[in-house]
């Protein structure tokens, strides 16, 4: 008997300024603060039916500010305070490690993974069955919202005074929270 796979949408969502505080190279735990909002956010998302996938560009490990081991513990961290409060856990963590002017040489070079370059969505694509139509990445950057706009979701900007303006989202919202309501809102648009 065949299995029928059911996709389902993706919350694809930057981590710092979106998940967590962006202070500049965020990599040591004590540094890891939630946003407020984000768990609310998450759940919200989670009940109607949304993969929770972060994509993150983690420049610093190709700039030699830490490790991929750091970004690692970094990351399972993230997802065991997330599970404390949530009782269940992000469904998949991306991340680049490189950038073109990186001092590691490993690690300094050109990719199709760093946003916006589209590889660590079209990634989460083969690990998971996703309904792209009603898909949205967010993000505070420019590449965030250009890396969904690519991949065909919805890019949703989360309006940051430390980062450019943006032409291209589909819309403009103060934090996770607002996003999520958004997302339920137009899921069907």
């Amino acid at each position: 008997m065949d299995k029928k796979i059911i996709s389902r949408p993706a919350a694809f969502l930057d981590r710092d300024g979106v998940l967590v505080r962006d202070t500049g190279y965020v990599y040591r735990i004590e540094d890891l603060e939630i946003l407020p909002g984000v768990p609310e956010a998450l759940k919200l998302l989670h009940d109607h039916g949304f993969l929770l996938i972060v994509i993150s560009n983690q420049a610093g490990v190709a700039r030699g500010y830490y490790t991929p081991e750091d970004v690692d513990h970094f990351h399972a961290e993230l997802q065991k305070r997330l599970q404390d409060q949530l009782g269940f856990p992000l469904d998949g963590i991306y991340y680049c490690p490189h950038h073109p002017q990186g001092s590691v040489f490993e690690y300094s070079m050109v990719c199709s993974c760093r946003k916006p370059g589209t590889a660590l969505i079209e990634k989460a694509g083969q690990d998971f069955a996703i309904d792209w139509e009603h898909s949205v990445m967010v993000g505070d950057r420019a590449s965030d919202v250009e890396c969904g706009l690519k991949a065909g979701v919805k890019g949703i900007q989360i309006e940051s005074d430390q980062y450019e303006g943006h032409a291209t989202p589909h819309v403009k919202v103060r934090d996770l929270w607002e996003a999520a309501q958004w997302t339920i809102q137009n899921r069907s648009t």
